[in-house]
């Protein structure tokens, strides 16, 4: 073999090297993503305007559209640009165990950023930024959470506004019986039929599920507050490479001025499928996510 021979062979050789190498750099979910040639997503069917189901059936939803981003980093990080998508429908009370089961890759929704859900998940830049409180029918006469006192309240199983309920129930003296809901379409119709005084939730899926009813205008939102709460992307622990990608690609959205794009969308905008507003500005804290992006929980 001359000089020149051997020289090619030595390259060949590292090039071989270098691409299992690369290979072998995957790991989490990213290396299952690029091994099964897919990626599934977690959605949720009833959390408008975040993630929820148009006419046609198919996931639609603020969230979404963040997550789609994501999707495309992963397909240029990866050189699949015919990854295959695959969309799993989760509740509240199942997104958790399906996420570290590896049934989906990522939890696309309404999901709250808790430092207590940290110790199972773990969770891309701030989206939103909400407020615990709860919706009535105006002709209730329930002005504050105090005057549910001895009244029956749906909430959302599997959501942080349950253990909120039980703690202002603890700390106000006051007695509530609570009955839960699968989803938050069930919780709003608990209400709606006055099986329930109160739909305890986040007060943007309350104004969505308000705006969605068919008569809006008998409903009104508490202006008081349990918390304060942040949502995003939910993933899975002790993945860095993956969640370098979403911290990446989810700020480089926000930083962009992009976001405000797809927030106008959304929450200012007419949405399917029934064309309504949800009429809701940023707030300062949202401004505030947006502008500096973190994964900060609650």
């Amino acid at each position: 073999m001359n000089k020149l021979s051997a020289l090619i062979a030595v390259l060949y050789a590292s090039a071989g090297i270098a691409t299992g190498a690369l290979a072998q750099d995957l790991t989490g979910t990213l290396k299952k993503i690029k091994e099964t040639g897919a990626i599934t997503v977690g959605h949720r069917e009833s959390s408008i305007p975040f993630s929820y189901l148009d006419d046609k059936q198919q996931p639609i939803g603020y969230a979404m559209d963040l997550c789609m981003k994501i999707v495309g980093a992963v397909k240029a990080e990866l050189k699949m640009p015919n990854l295959k998508v695959n969309l799993q429908p989760v509740t509240s009370g199942n997104r958790i165990p399906q996420l570290q089961a590896g049934n989906i890759d990522i939890e696309c929704g309404s999901t709250t950023n808790s430092v207590e859900r940290q110790k199972q998940v773990s969770f891309g830049p701030t989206y939103f930024v909400i407020n615990v409180t709860a919706a009535v029918k105006k002709a209730s006469g329930i002005k504050q959470l105090a005057d549910l006192n001895g009244k029956t309240v749906s909430t959302t199983s599997g959501t942080t506004s349950v253990p909120l309920l039980k703690q202002y129930e603890k700390t106000r003296s006051v007695a509530i019986r609570e009955i839960y809901g699968k989803d938050h379409a069930e919780s709003f119709l608990l209400l709606s039929q006055d099986r329930s005084a109160a739909f305890v939730m986040d007060d943007i899926l309350l104004a969505g599920q308000i705006a969605s009813a068919r008569n809006p205008g008998d409903f009104v939102i508490i202006p008081e507050s349990l918390r304060q709460e942040p949502y995003s992307m939910m993933l899975r622990r002790d993945d860095p490479q993956f969640k370098a990608l979403v911290d990446r690609t989810v700020g480089g959205v926000m930083k962009s001025g992009e976001i405000d794009a797809i927030y106008r969308k959304w929450f200012m905008s007419p949405i399917p499928p029934k064309g309504v507003n949800m009429n809701f500005p940023m707030t300062p804290a949202i401004k505030d996510a947006f502008a500096n992006p973190n994964d900060k929980g609650v």
